[in-house]
């Protein structure tokens, strides 16, 4: 029964990043996702310090007003300071997420917070505390709500943002509103899976997908799949070697998207011989 308790907690977290993921893909927009990934934590942090709770609601406002923050930086940064894209997300999420770091050390004995916890999670725990089981599966309902509601808007302004625009739609909208689904996914999956298998799952089964077909629902489709692989074959071998869940669940995806990369490279130059 535990084992299935962590199982199910992993494939939420996994699908729900996974399916965000193929957006972010698709939009280059993969950094930034990784960036607010890190930056959510000083926001988490001071929810937790302000509040005394460690209720989702007060963690969703913490984590959705840092990364909102980070997603104007990186774009001020750009127009202002001239930047290029990869500088400014490099200096902005390593500077808040440095900032979240020191925030969890310096107020160690008034939050519930440290830093295994933040890079890794605590997966293996979901059996003795459900409470992030239930999030995980509200945060699963309302990313497949999101994507549904927001496919004509996501897939228009990703893949013809003149037309779009032409239209009526606000590519500005849809970018936000996906930095905030990214956000509250972030937030959700952080307490049971750390800052290292959030982004594993938001970046690595869509990138890995989009090496292997060129239809966006097969791409989901994929993305979904080799997420739930990774959280199934990870947990098997974690347990073998008795290593972190998270860490071992990441290099699982790793390794899946290695193995896709040769695949393609085979298929190609068998095709040109």
């Amino acid at each position: 029964m535990d084992m299935m308790l962590v199982l199910l907690a992993g494939c939420l977290v996994a699908v729900s990043n996974a399916l965000l993921g193929c957006w972010l893909v698709l939009r280059k927009n993969v950094l930034v996702g990784d960036a607010i990934a890190h930056a959510v934590l000083p926001g988490i942090v001071l929810a937790y310090w302000i509040t005394q709770s460690r209720g989702s609601g007060y963690m969703l406002i913490g984590a959705a007003v840092l990364g909102m923050f980070i997603t104007w930086l990186i774009e001020t940064l750009q127009r202002k300071a001239s930047m290029q894209q990869d500088a400014s997300i490099g200096l902005s999420f390593t500077f808040l997420f440095a900032v979240g770091v020191i925030m969890v050390s310096w107020l160690g004995d008034k939050v519930d917070l440290d830093q295994e916890c933040v890079l890794y999670g605590d997966l293996a725990y979901i059996p003795l505390d459900t409470r992030p089981l239930w999030q995980l599966v509200g945060l699963f309902v309302g990313v497949c709500v999101f994507l549904y509601v927001g496919h004509r808007g996501l897939w228009l302004t990703t893949f013809d943002e003149n037309y779009s625009a032409s239209i009526g739609i606000s590519t500005v909208f849809w970018h936000y509103s996906l930095m905030s689904a990214v956000s509250f996914s972030t937030v959700f999956s952080f307490e049971a899976v750390g800052a290292v298998l959030v982004v594993a799952f938001l970046v690595v089964p869509p990138a890995t997908a989009y090496l292997l077909t060129e239809s966006l629902p097969t791409m989901l489709f994929f993305s979904v799949i080799f997420a739930i692989i990774a959280v199934f074959v990870g947990y098997a071998v974690a347990v073998a070697l008795n290593t972190s869940l998270a860490g071992t669940m990441a290099t699982v995806v790793g390794a899946e998207f290695f193995l896709a990369f040769a695949y393609t490279r085979l298929k190609t130059a068998y095709y040109t011989v």
